[in-house]
């Protein structure tokens, strides 16, 4: 355990551009309506935490645990998963746009992406088994190598994937959303 340990507390509207969240270990606290946005969040470790209307655009994540953390209706553009601390990495996100956002090898087994913006953002060689990607835009997201076995697409928009570079047994598209699935044969469907 962290020298710092915070517990069931809640943050409302504070902007730690100003004054920098302590460095410590967080569990079931809140955060809502905070401003983290290129805030150096390094050795942080959150766990069953709750982030409702924060900005976290551009934070720094290097080695920041995230254990059971939701995310809800937040703005998390340019976010670097990759560099959070794999040990227990367990996430899930609601109503949250994370545009240019990368989960580069990141392991996201049976992560939740309910109603999210998820233009430009890279999952490259990541584990989504049994993800899912609820009513989410995903215009421009890169999938190379990743392992989207039973993932669920069938009210996702805007992918494009190529199912010869991806792992995809089991996964679940709608019918309106195999032409992303074919995009790279180049043909028009009608």
């Amino acid at each position: 355990m962290s020298a710092n340990y915070f517990s069931d507390e809640t943050y409302t509207n504070l902007n730690f551009q100003e004054a920098p969240l302590t460095r410590g270990e967080y569990e079931q606290c809140t955060f809502r309506g905070c401003n983290f946005s290129g805030v150096d969040l390094s050795e942080i470790v959150l766990v069953d935490c709750v982030l409702e209307d924060c900005d976290l655009s551009s934070a720094n994540f290097n080695q920041t645990g995230l254990r059971d953390v939701q995310f809800r209706q937040c703005k998390m553009l340019g976010l670097r998963f990759e560099y959070c601390q794999p040990f227990l990495f367990s996430v899930g996100f609601v109503g949250c746009t994370l545009n240019l956002s990368t989960f580069f090898r990141c392991g996201l087994k049976s992560t939740k992406f309910d109603h999210c913006q998820l233009h430009e953002v890279d999952f490259s060689e990541a584990d989504l088994t049994g993800a899912t990607f609820t009513e989410c835009e995903m215009q421009g997201a890169t999938f190379d190598q990743t392992t989207l076995v039973k993932a669920d697409f069938r009210h996702a928009t805007g992918y494009a994937l190529d199912p010869e570079k991806n792992k995809l047994k089991n996964a679940r598209f709608s019918r309106e959303g195999l032409a992303g699935l074919l995009i790279k044969y180049q043909l028009k469907i009608e």
